[in-house]
């Protein structure tokens, strides 16, 4: 590499030197034509001058070739050198490089900005694939060991049916558990890679709505938890039916995990010239307002206490979802009072 620095080096310096002579060399040639030709100058002192003429272009040409190979080197060979550096140890997976703007000519200053814009997405991106895998790691972990634990105590024989029975029980409980992260994992990849809603069709969000809610009625039923609505009929809209279905399904689960025994949810529809208005609302322990923003991150669960009966990704499916249908989601809630979302679907 040092050895092909170098001939690069010598062949700018010769080919700029030689270019500069050249050029100088037309200059003093003409010029003497013109002295000579119209100046009427005596030929021998076209002869003594000529000499010396010579060596000054000869000198001022090898000047002007180290000043021009120098400044050749520092304003192009440079910046390209240190930007294929940094752009071999991206590759290498190395995203803490950078390049500082200011030590670059202007026209340089683009490209340079490009590339520590890409090291920061890059790198944003690999600690979030490296939380994400510890995330899945983790929950992954819980009911397998839960499985594992639980397997080895049915091989008891000795133990009776009913623990028998109890046992097996948390086993199949803890494969549900682990059957729905993957399913909702696999569901979250499927959506991040797509921009564009598919199987757009107009049907009765009033109906879809009402077909949730009764899912919920066994729960609602065992906690005595009181149900307010106030849907609107016939309200209908241009959208994924299957997409929104998984929104109000983790929106309600959501709402009937927080909201206490004898609590209250409130359901409603209504609609505006552009959208379908949809609350919902519940009674429960509420959200601190520095996390209300942060719910919708993949694997977070502010209320750590009932970290059981979730993987945390079900706001995050709510979130993509939301996105990719073009509607707006709101959050309002109020600790130890209750949480309101609002969803506000295009009719069209």
């Amino acid at each position: 590499m040092k050895k092909r620095a170098r001939r690069r080096l010598v062949f700018n310096f010769v080919i700029t030197f030689i270019g500069f002579f050249w050029f100088s060399g037309l200059v003093a040639v003409s010029s003497f034509y013109v002295f000579h030709h119209f100046l009427a100058l005596p030929i021998e002192h076209l002869r003594r001058a000529a000499p010396i003429t010579f060596f000054n272009l000869i000198f001022i040409s090898v000047i002007f070739a180290v000043i021009g190979t120098v400044w050749k080197k520092l304003s192009v060979e440079k910046p390209i050198n240190d930007i294929n550096e940094v752009l071999l140890r991206i590759k290498k997976g190395d995203f803490s490089a950078k390049l500082n703007r200011r030590y670059y000519p202007t026209r340089f200053s683009t490209i340079v900005n490009n590339i520590n814009l890409m090291t920061n997405e890059l790198s944003s991106l690999d600690s979030l694939k490296v939380s994400l895998l510890s995330n899945i790691s983790h929950e992954l972990k819980t009911p397998l060991s839960v499985m594992s634990n639980y397997a080895t105590l049915l091989q008891d024989t000795s133990i009776t049916e009913n623990k028998q029975i109890e046992y097996s029980k948390a086993i199949m409980d803890s494969s549900k558990k682990m059957t729905e992260l993957v399913t909702n994992i696999l569901k979250l990849n499927q959506l991040e890679n797509q921009n564009i809603p598919s199987d757009i069709k107009k049907y009765d969000l009033s109906e879809q709505l009402c077909e949730c809610l009764l899912g919920f009625e066994d729960i609602w039923e065992k906690d005595n938890i009181e149900i307010d609505t106030d849907i609107n009929e016939n309200i209908l809209i241009n959208s994924n039916e299957q997409l929104l279905n998984i929104v109000w399904n983790n929106l309600l689960s959501n709402a009937f995990k927080f909201t206490p025994e004898g609590g209250k949810i409130t359901v409603s529809l209504t609609q505006t010239n552009r959208f379908a208005v949809v609350k919902i609302a519940d009674t429960g322990c509420g959200i601190p307002e520095e996390q209300t923003e942060l719910i919708f991150e993949k694997f977070y669960q502010c209320d750590t206490s009932r970290a059981t009966d979730g993987n945390g990704l079900g706001l995050a499916l709510v979130k993509r979802i939301i996105n990719i249908t073009n509607s707006i989601i709101k959050v309002e809630s109020i600790l130890g009072e209750g949480t309101t979302f609002t969803v506000k679907i295009p009719k069209k």
